[in-house]
C-alpha cells in the first residue's frame, strides 16, 4: 500500500458526495471552515472497539497497533466541559464505578438501587422512609423522621428490680455526658419514680420515692460529641449553612449555554 502524505487542509470530509451530508457546513470561521475541521458521516471506530457500531462514535482502550495510553484502561479523556443533550430515555449509561470530585446538581429525581453512604451530613427539607405496606397489598407506608436542634442518639428498654439502667459502653467517648436525659413511664400502676443519679455516663440509677417496686419503660437521650453542634438559625450562605443548592443554581444560571444542556458529567 502506498504511503499517504500528511493532509494539510481546513476540512476533511468523509461521506458520500451525493447527497452530501456534511453536518458541519454551518460551522465557519468567516467564510470558510475552521482549520482542522473533521466531518464524518458514518460510524467512527477508535481503539480496540468491538466491530459492531454501538454508537456513532465507538471508542475503546487499549488502542490498536500496540498503542497503550498512560492510563491503560482510559478510552476517553476530556479536558473541558461536556454537554449532553439526551435523545432517548437514558442520556448517560455507566457500567462500573464512577468518581466525582466537586459538587453535583441534579434537577430531577435521584433513584438509587442499592446502598447510599455519606461521610458528612445530609441536608434536606424533610427525611422519610417508604416501604411496601406490611398488611395491604399494592399499598405503601411512609414515615417521616423526628427532628430536633441537635445530633442526638437514644436507647430505650425496661428497668425493674434494682432500678439500674446500663448505658452502652460506646457512649463513653461518643456523647456529651452532661446532655443525658431520662424519660420514665411506670408500668401497671403509678410509681413515684425519679432519677437518683447518672454515674459517669455509664449507668442511670432510678429510685421510687415511696419505697415501692420499680417497673418502668425508659428512654435515654444524649447529644453526640463526634460532630459539630447544629446552628439552628443563621443567615443563608454563612459559614454554618451546609446547603449548597443556592450557590450551584446561581452558577448554572450564569452558564450561557445552560439551556442546551440536560446532563453534565
Amino acid at each position: 500500500m502506498a504511503a499517504i502524505p500528511d493532509i494539510d487542509t481546513h476540512k476533511i470530509y468523509l461521506g458520500p458526495e451525493v447527497p452530501k451530508t456534511d453536518a458541519s457546513i454551518a460551522t465557519l470561521k468567516g467564510d470558510r471552515p475552521f482549520d482542522g475541521t473533521l466531518a464524518v458521516c458514518g460510524p467512527t471506530f477508535m481503539g480496540a472497539h468491538t466491530p459492531i457500531a454501538k454508537g456513532v462514535l465507538n471508542v475503546a482502550a487499549p488502542g490498536l497497533g500496540g498503542f497503550v495510553p498512560i492510563l491503560p484502561t482510559r478510552a476517553v479523556d476530556v479536558e473541558g466541559d461536556v454537554g449532553i443533550l439526551g435523545k432517548g430515555p437514558i442520556a448517560v449509561n455507566v457500567l462500573g464505578n464512577t468518581v466525582n470530585t466537586g459538587n453535583v446538581l441534579i434537577n430531577g429525581t435521584l433513584h438509587v438501587n442499592g446502598f447510599a453512604s455519606w461521610t458528612s451530613s445530609i441536608v434536606a427539607t424533610t427525611k422519610l422512609f417508604r416501604v411496601s405496606h406490611p398488611n395491604i397489598d399494592g399499598h405503601y407506608l411512609q414515615h417521616g423522621c423526628l427532628e430536633g436542634p441537635e445530633h442526638a442518639i437514644y436507647v430505650r428498654g425496661r428497668v425493674s428490680l434494682d432500678g439500674i439502667i446500663e448505658l452502652p459502653d460506646y457512649w463513653q467517648n461518643f456523647v456529651d455526658k452532661e446532655s443525658i436525659t431520662v424519660t420514665l413511664t411506670p408500668i401497671g400502676a403509678f410509681q413515684e419514680l425519679f432519677v437518683d443519679r447518672i454515674e459517669y455516663g455509664k449507668r442511670v440509677y432510678v429510685r421510687n420515692q415511696a419505697g415501692g417496686k420499680i417497673d418502668a419503660y425508659y428512654q435515654v437521650h444524649a447529644e453526640r460529641i463526634d460532630v459539630k453542634k447544629i446552628t439552628v438559625e443563621g443567615v443563608k450562605g454563612d459559614a454554618n449553612d451546609l446547603y449548597v443548592g443556592d450557590t450551584m443554581k446561581k452558577e448554572e444560571e450564569e452558564d450561557d449555554h445552560a439551556q442546551y444542556r440536560t446532563t453534565d458529567i
